[in-house]
């Protein structure tokens, strides 16, 4: 019967329509008269029902009846159910009342039929299509593989908890149970929702865990805060019962089953962070048709810049990268994902002149994205010329190339350490800022812009995977220090506003992404200890181990002396301040530059200092810079 209808649904749609109008029909006629019709009201039925279902039929056609899915039929269903049907019981009454006289029925048919048919009939089959439905919800399959039922609450009792819910019953083979749900809405306390009962909120998570034999919370809460999140994961964990979340909508598009998407609860989702809305229109007007190049593209902020622009379909793809590896992977994974996409990877270091003019030439891009960088603070205290080498020199290097052949777009990524620096990293990124800048006064042809933002979840180097690491090794989570805050985005995020970014500016622009509200360091190390089914303190402990060189307890997104200009994206601002003149910051780099080549830390550092007044560096830096310029004098005394 079940490929028969799935073979010919339409066909067995209108019949079965069809068989339910007539019996509606007749029984109007037969309530109208009480069950015992005279004998001129059986010919009137024999001439009506005909004409009827054939005017009913044509209406049901043009209502797309046919069409409608019967086992899932909705209000929205209902509700062209009915419009069809009231369509019908009218145009009946028209061409029956027009034409009875000329069919020989003996009399009209009486108005109170039409009205009752009009009931019955929607009746009939609104009834039909529920009993379809609550057939299909009700038939339990036994899981695939003898897999056992998993009894879970679901935790959020509005649009995306009852769609949890139809998931479960349409899909018996996943093999969910679903228990009750849970919410914090006194008002929804003790109510029913397709028949199950919502139990209270948190406060009675525990009891029900040990009293129902709970498996699983199931977070069916898709606009959720971090806050929100955090605290139902608390109390999850402390009934000791496992926890997983519903994706946004932006993460089930591509997917049929919404239940088969439920993940474990992420740190992202902790963050409570808005979603990023991009002007499709703007970008694939700025990018579709572009030759676009990608500098540190084997890096995570410069492999998802390429993903995010393969989407918008350049002309090419060029991804430059000096490490071999990282560019072998990237490459290999836009061509699963972006098949017909040409992505040149170019092996090449942003010092290398030569080779920079040599990937120009070939690939003539009109926009390109530098993220190539030096970027871990520690380490680039202690190697301050390999810092400038390559964030401040690199960067001159590709900036003044891309000035050379007419770049449309030069964008430098940027970092929130550029602001008051506290260490060579940031210092070598702000002065990186300034190259660009000057950049753009040698070449009004090229539209030179920055973009800042601060620490990126889960990127190569990042806290994140550390604390992964430490935890899978059963601790010690390793915190710097208990007031230690960073800004924190996810790596889609990054890309896609930086895109967003520089769709928007005009020239010179350092443009700074909302980053939200700083997290706290110890937090997140909770957070992840949490995620990874842990107590903080009791099974993994955390231990401070001191700032590090160059380490700030906080970083900032605005230096004094920057103003705030609005962009017409929300998460997107420009701040304008001072700049190096162009003589000034020509000098800097020449005494940078005899720095570099005689290995003297002190002049270095007196050089940022210089250009950047606000720039202060570590103690580690300045005994650094204080012992050689002390070794430097007592050698020159020995010669004396």
């Amino acid at each position: 019967m079940n490929i028969l209808w799935a073979r010919h649904r339409r066909v067995c749609s209108e019949i079965t329509h069809a068989a339910l109008a007539a019996a509606a029909l007749a029984a109007s006629f037969l309530l109208r008269f009480e069950f015992a019709p005279p004998p001129y009201v059986w010919r009137m039925m024999a001439v009506a029902l005909p004409v009827g279902l054939a005017l009913k039929l044509a209406t049901f056609r043009a209502f797309g009846l046919r069409d409608l899915a019967w086992h899932y039929v909705g209000f929205a269903d209902l509700g062209r159910v009915g419009a069809a049907n009231l369509a019908a019981s009218l145009l009946a009454a028209v061409g029956l009342s027009t034409a009875g006289p000329y069919l020989a029925m003996g009399a009209a048919v009486p108005r109170s039929v039409y009205v009752l048919d009009f009931v019955l009939c929607l009746a009939f089959i609104s009834a039909a299509h529920a009993a379809a439905r609550m057939l299909r919800e009700g038939r339990r399959r036994p899981a695939p593989g003898g897999l056992p039922t998993k009894t879970i609450l679901i935790y959020g009792a509005g649009k995306a908890g009852l769609t949890v819910l139809s998931e479960i019953r349409a899909h018996p083979e996943l093999g969910y149970r679903a228990a009750g749900f849970l919410d914090d809405d006194p008002h929804k306390a003790g109510t029913r929702l397709h028949g199950v009962r919502v139990l209270g909120g948190l406060g009675v998570l525990a009891e029900l865990t040990a009293r129902r034999h709970i498996d699983e919370v199931l977070l069916a809460l898709p606009r959720a805060t971090g806050g929100e999140i955090s605290a139902v994961l608390d109390a999850c964990l402390s009934a000791r019962v496992a926890t997983r979340k519903i994706p946004p909508l932006a993460e089930l598009i591509e997917n049929r089953v919404l239940l088969g998407q439920a993940r474990e609860v992420r740190l992202e989702d902790l963050l409570g962070r808005a979603p990023v809305h991009l002007d499709q229109e703007l970008l694939g007007a700025w990018l579709r048709g572009r030759a676009v190049l990608v500098t540190g593209a084997g890096g995570s902020i410069g492999g998802e810049l390429c993903r995010q622009i393969a989407r918008f379909e350049p002309s090419s793809l060029v991804g430059l990268d000096s490490a071999e590896t990282a560019l072998y992977e990237i490459e290999q994974d836009l061509g699963d994902r972006f098949p017909g996409m040409p992505f040149r990877p170019e092996v090449a270091n942003i010092q290398n002149r030569r080779r920079v003019a040599e990937v120009f030439a070939q690939h003539r891009p009109s926009i390109v994205f530098h993220a190539a960088a030096y970027k871990h603070v520690p380490l680039m205290e202690a190697h301050i010329f390999e810092a400038l080498e390559n964030n401040v020199f690199g960067t001159g290097v590709l900036a003044r190339e891309a000035g050379r052949q007419e770049v449309e777009t030069f964008v430098l990524v940027s970092s929130d350490k550029a602001v008051r620096p506290a260490n060579v990293m940031g210092a070598t990124k702000r002065l990186a800022e300034l190259v660009c800048q000057a950049a753009g006064e040698t070449a009004p042809g090229t539209r030179f812009i920055a973009v800042r933002f601060g620490n990126v979840l889960g990127s190569n180097g990042s806290v994140i995977p550390r604390f992964r690491q430490q935890i899978a090794r059963g601790g010690p989570v390793t915190v710097t220090h208990p007031e230690m805050h960073r800004y924190f985005m996810t790596i889609p995020e990054a890309a896609q506003l930086v895109l967003e970014a520089c769709a928007l500016g005009s020239g010179g622009e350092i443009f700074v992404l909302e980053m939200g509200e700083p997290v706290r360091i110890l937090d997140l190390a909770r957070k992840m200890i949490l995620l990874s089914g842990y107590q903080p303190g009791i099974d993994i402990s955390i231990a401070f181990c001191g700032v590090r060189p160059g380490e700030k307890l906080a970083e900032e997104l605005q230096a004094s002396g920057e103003q705030t200009v609005p962009t017409r994206h929300p998460q997107i601002r420009i701040f304008t301040g001072p700049s190096a003149g162009g003589r000034a910051l020509e000098k800097t780099l020449e005494g940078l530059a005899r720095a570099v080549e005689t290995r003297d830390v002190g002049r270095a550092v007196l050089c940022l200092k210089e250009l950047m007044p606000d720039y202060n560096p570590s103690g580690v830096l300045l005994r650094r810079a204080l012992g050689e310029e002390a070794r430097k004098a007592a050698a020159a005394g020995a010669l004396a």
